[in-house]
């Protein structure tokens, strides 16, 4: 039995080229193409592919944002991301959300149609050349999230009033406690985090999203 595709790209000649190579597999079939992410769930759940080739790029919802609506309706299809993006953020961002496989555009044929019957068959495809990168920044992410787990729920509030710029004084008032308290608390949290400095200390707190720039 062939495996059902949809093709989800906003570049018509995109989808025409791959739905070409894709097609000259007798195990695959294509069972539709959108141009944006409206129409890319709507053919979802029309068509009811066994796997979606998903781009991120796409006018009116994005691909994370479709993988994102995929996955709380609890559709059954399996997705791959077919993306240009090389940087590991949006990887990690569609693992996080779900995907079942990324692959990048400027790989040759032979990979995607891997990728395909890897992930049909029940496991996850990641383009080997991110591999490396992958595994040291989930090493690192595994790593941060030990430091933070180290923080007591007072010290991750004065680490918030640390990243918004507050002095001590201004945070012992706040928090009604005093500066030498403060202080502490301060030196505490640079010891958990591995940081030596305030500014060190804010762009920790930026990154493990304890705070958010507006």
């Amino acid at each position: 039995m062939a495996i059902n595709i949809l093709l989800a790209d906003d570049h018509r000649m995109v989808r025409e080229g791959l739905r070409h190579l894709l097609e000259t597999d007798r195990e695959i079939k294509v069972v539709g193409e959108a141009g944006d992410g409206y129409e890319c769930l709507n053919l979802a759940n029309k068509t009811k592919p066994n796997l979606v080739l998903l781009d991120i790029n796409m006018p009116n919802l994005d691909g994370l944002q479709v993988l994102n609506i995929m996955k709380q309706q609890k559709m059954l299809c399996k997705v791959i991301i077919l993306t240009i993006h090389k940087e590991v953020d949006y990887l990690i961002k569609a693992l996080d959300q779900g995907c079942d496989g990324y692959v990048l555009k400027d790989s040759d044929f032979e990979t995607l149609r891997k990728a395909i019957f890897t992930v049909y068959s029940g496991d996850t495809y990641v383009e080997p050349t991110m591999m490396p990168l992958l595994n040291a920044t989930l090493a690192e992410r595994d790593v941060m999230y030990e430091k933070l787990s180290d923080l007591t729920k007072r010290e991750i509030e004065v680490l918030k009033m640390i990243a918004a710029g507050s002095f001590n004084k201004e945070i012992a008032s706040t928090l009604n406690i005093s500066e030498r308290t403060v202080k502490n608390h301060v030196s505490n949290i640079f010891k958990k985090i591995g940081v030596s400095d305030r500014t060190q200390a804010a762009v920790f707190a930026i990154k493990n999203n304890i705070i958010t720039i507006k």
